[in-house]
């Protein structure tokens, strides 16, 4: 296995057969994070055989710097954020919550075109595994973990295809297990690692879990 990774589909037949041997089917559930996260998801649930689902998280970009993650929201009204960062950018608590109405709205609106009216799969109990297809600062898949802390799964294991070593330590520290990849250095960002990018439309997430009941 060679970075670059070809595209999202490639990164998780990668990432079945690197779960394969510890993944406890029956009692397992693919989490996957939209968009990038559905693709990569998509490839283990059909390899392993594994029920997929996806878990709606944003991320709270700086002002004026939108990729800059200060930290994250997730479904429950799970807040992460990365004090250094906010403290860094001197913002005030009106400024973050600015930010999080913003990012609720579309959250919200994410839900209804992803799930409409069809309930969400059980978590407790279960070996839940959190995809995505790549984290940076890792602020949202922390959003993600302790969101589903709420609903007391049996393990979390967060797996991706690549992420930096220190975000894979703090990660380690939240979730039961972590089972990532690559650790390219310098990181720089997500989109560097593949050969093809592409943004995940809503319509492609929809066509992904067409069949999840």
């Amino acid at each position: 296995m060679t970075l670059p990774i070809q595209d999202r589909s490639t990164a998780g037949r990668q990432l079945a057969q690197a779960l394969a041997p510890t993944i406890p089917g029956k009692e397992a559930l693919i989490l996957a994070l939209p968009r990038g996260g559905v693709p990569v998801g998509r490839e283990i649930a059909d390899r392993l055989g594994i029920p997929l689902d996806i878990l709606l998280v944003r991320k709270l970009g700086a002002p004026g710097q939108r990729e800059l993650a200060i930290g994250a929201i997730a479904s429950g009204g799970v807040r992460v954020l990365n004090q250094d960062i906010v403290r860094s950018l001197h913002l005030s608590d009106d400024e973050i919550e600015e930010l999080a109405r913003v990012e609720q709205r579309e959250l919200e609106r994410r839900e209804q075109v992803y799930l409409g009216d069809r309930r969400r799969r059980e978590v407790t109990g279960k070996t839940i595994i959190l995809v995505d297809d790549g984290v940076a600062t890792g602020a949202t898949m922390r959003a993600a973990i302790q969101a589903l802390r709420l609903q007391k799964p049996a393990r979390i294991i967060v797996a991706l295809p690549l992420a930096p070593r220190d975000t894979v330590t703090m990660l380690a520290r939240e979730a039961d297990d972590v089972v990532c990849l690559y650790h390219p250095e310098p990181f720089i960002a997500i989109g560097c690692w593949y050969k093809d990018f592409t943004q995940v439309t809503d319509e492609e997430v929809r066509d992904l879990l067409k069949d999840v009941d």
